[in-house]
């Protein structure tokens, strides 16, 4: 069998623009700021304006920049930390006020998250959970008054015997009321898978994306009593945050 040389392939004009721009942002703009117009930046830097807007849109999806309707584009803030290791055990809602809980159904759950719901406990007269009531919350978290994630957080009727629920208790209360109860449980442990997906139409419009733009999905079992209590999926921006193992500090990686 044959080798194949790799030849080098020149940096592409647009790139190295894009690093140009890079360097200009984090010396001379602050968080926020309208860049001036593509007329103006394509001057500067004395590009095409084809090549100018290939190099703002990889900085915009490198979570740089930000396109805001009606305003321009802006220099977008730091990407946002996310913990996804399992050392802090904690229950979603506590100690993090970025997180608001806008919403609460009692619905059935997704495939993949009832097979994780009914894997340590199942109904002792049906043999399944699946029959059991399931509590969906819905939260959002936002920074900079943006929209970073929106998580799904369901859990089994069983986890909180405790609610109680009237016509009154709907929404946002109902939810509040559902991580309540939770927290009276003692949390034994958590694990958590991440993984690369595309957003869904629901979560693409509360995150001011386009359906199919690439997000992080983070799901979290919680145990406790020797079963699963609640499952977490979360899905993330992209373009806005990155992940954490830990405490890390004030630790940055300049792209």
């Amino acid at each position: 069998m044959g080798t194949t040389q790799l030849q080098s392939v020149p940096e592409p004009k647009y790139w190295h623009l894009k690093t140009v721009i890079g360097e200009a942002l984090d010396s001379e703009f602050q968080v926020g700021q309208i860049l001036p117009n593509e007329r103006e930046l394509a001057a500067r830097f004395g590009v095409a304006r084809a090549t100018l807007r290939q190099a703002l849109e990889q900085l915009e999806l490198e979570g740089r920049l930000q396109r805001r309707r009606g305003v321009g584009t802006t220099v977008a803030p730091p990407r946002v930390g996310v913990d996804v290791s399992t050392a802090q055990h904690r229950w979603p809602g506590t100690g993090d006020d970025s997180w608001q809980a806008v919403d609460c159904a009692t619905t059935p759950p997704p495939a993949a998250v009832l097979r994780l719901l009914e894997a340590d406990d199942t109904d002792p007269d049906t043999g399944t959970g699946a029959s059991r009531p399931v509590y969906a919350v819905r939260r959002l978290r936002a920074t900079h008054g943006q929209a970073l994630a929106a998580e799904q957080l369901y859990v089994p009727a069983a986890s909180v015997p405790g609610l109680v629920t009237d016509e009154s208790l709907t929404g946002p209360a109902l939810a509040r009321g559902v991580l309540r109860e939770l927290e009276r449980l003692p949390l034994e442990g958590q694990d958590r898978s991440v993984e690369l997906g595309s957003a869904r139409a629901d979560d693409a419009k509360e995150l001011d994306r386009l359906p199919g733009a690439p997000v992080l999905v983070v799901t979290t079992r919680y145990l406790s009593g020797g079963r699963t209590a609640a499952v977490s999926v979360a899905t993330y921006r992209a373009d806005t945050c990155r992940l954490t193992f830990g405490d890390v500090g004030d630790l940055q990686i300049a792209s």
